[in-house]
């Protein structure tokens, strides 16, 4: 089945599905593989479900059924065709990657955006090979504008994903240490984020969002057009900074050295200062004005398990507990030092995927630690207890079980907590036990 005859079959059916637990009425079903799975073993069970059509690469499971469309790569279908769905809308579209605060850039930059546009944005984290496809094939004739995330733990899979994308512009939120076992370095970090801007480079429309103080990305951009942000007196487009932490950052912020806002927002931690002038700055750049920008800062409340603050009815926590590397978690315990509590307690949990630099690393955040002068703190996991947490003074918990257990047991009481640490750390259960 060719790609044409394909996308005529979606135009009639725009709705995909890859799981046989949810097929709409007339829905198309991709086969996908996995590790662990073939969605090919699946397709006749789809179209019992209601699914109108399957794409399948298994010819015998084709067979005569005209119902099953053969192709010879199933994902590489999915991703041609979200293309090509992409390239029949003409609208403008949005690239954000990097290693830290990308969904939460993606999910402001929406937020920003739709107070002018009806604006398609990924949903959650879908920002790999397969999210990002199912996303932009969501694209309808009455969306002005999309914000598509896109993410990677190897190198040439931002490439790959821009050109699914063919975005109008894109934004790097920054480049640290993360996924190091799959990059091999932050060299390698910084290469595979900035293929984003290669892409854009060889667009001439295309620009760049960029933080101004961050002096790799701007290396990486040279030759582009952008529209920068960053602190105050650099002569960024747009530039703000963090005026207070009460826990929840106030943010004061303008547009070319023009008139000062001040925003009470709901996000905790000063390094999402960046996070927010970069959605100004797309606001900005796409007409949105600076009295919705700010409403739409303030409006934000995050439910994602990222800088999220909750109030049990015994302490206040700031659950970070989405993921972690080392430039998130030094940003988190910097950020935790700034606010003002007589009782902290830090529950850190691993960092995952680094690789032959896991223990150096976690040695460095046990040194901050004590820089910082913390007292009280709990990790979860053997690679912090490895890198000495005991030795530090410091309690170690071998998984987030054992944590529950010892809540249970001794109960805190008026305490501010921050929980940050790697999903598969699962610190994310720990809030109904505090």
């Amino acid at each position: 089945m060719t790609l044409e005859g394909i996308y005529e079959l979606f135009c009639e059916n725009p709705v995909i599905t890859t799981d046989t637990r949810d097929c709409p009425e007339g829905s198309i079903f991709f086969a996908l593989k996995g590790d662990n799975f073939d969605g090919n073993k699946f397709a006749h069970e789809a179209l019992a479900k209601g699914c109108a059509h399957a794409v399948v690469d298994d010819p015998e499971v084709a067979g005569s059924d005209g119902r099953m469309l053969y192709v010879s790569n199933v994902l590489l279908m999915l991703q041609e065709l979200a293309h090509h769905h992409r390239e029949q809308m003409g609208i403008p579209v949005v690239q954000i990657t990097g290693t830290n605060g990308k969904t939460t850039t993606k999910e402001l930059t929406a937020a920003v955006l739709t107070k002018k546009y009806n604006v398609l944005f990924t949903q959650g984290n879908f920002n790999n090979h397969i999210g990002v496809p199912k996303t932009l094939l969501q694209l309808r004739a009455d969306h002005e504008i999309a914000v598509i995330e896109t993410g990677a733990n190897h190198p040439g899979e931002i490439a790959d994903l821009s050109a699914i994308v063919d975005a109008t512009c894109g934004l790097i939120t920054n480049v640290g240490k993360a996924h190091l076992e799959g990059f091999g370095s932050l060299e390698g970090v910084v290469k595979t984020k900035a293929e984003l801007y290669r892409y854009l480079e060889r667009k001439p429309e295309g620009f760049v969002f960029i933080n101004g103080g961050d002096a790799l990305l701007t290396a990486e951009a040279s030759g582009l057009k952008t529209v920068s942000y960053g602190a105050p007196g650099n002569g960024f487009d747009i530039e703000g900074e963090v005026v207070e932490c009460n826990p929840c950052v106030v943010l004061r912020w303008r547009v070319n050295g023009a008139e000062w806002h001040v925003v009470q927002t709901q996000l905790v931690g000063a390094y999402n200062a960046n996070n927010m002038l970069a959605a100004a700055a797309v606001g900005i750049r796409f007409g949105v004005s600076e009295e919705a920008i700010c409403a739409a800062l303030a409006d934000y409340a995050p439910s994602n398990k990222r800088s999220e603050l909750q109030h049990t009815p015994h302490n206040t926590l700031i659950v970070d507990a989405y993921n972690a590397n080392p430039t998130s978690m030094r940003a988190a315990i910097e950020n935790f030092r700034l606010i003002p509590h007589e009782q902290k307690l830090l529950i850190l949990g691993d960092m995952r995927e680094l690789g032959a630099a896991s223990q150096a690393e976690h040695e460095a955040v046990l040194a901050l630690l004590r820089e910082a002068g913390f007292s009280r703190v709990w990790t979860v996991g053997p690679n912090f207890k490895d890198a000495g947490a005991e030795a530090a003074g410091y309690r170690c918990f071998a998984d987030v079980d054992a944590v529950i257990a010892e809540l249970r047991q001794c109960p805190l009481h008026e305490h501010l907590v921050l929980i940050k640490g790697s999903n598969g750390t699962r610190l994310y259960l720990l809030p109904p036990h505090l």
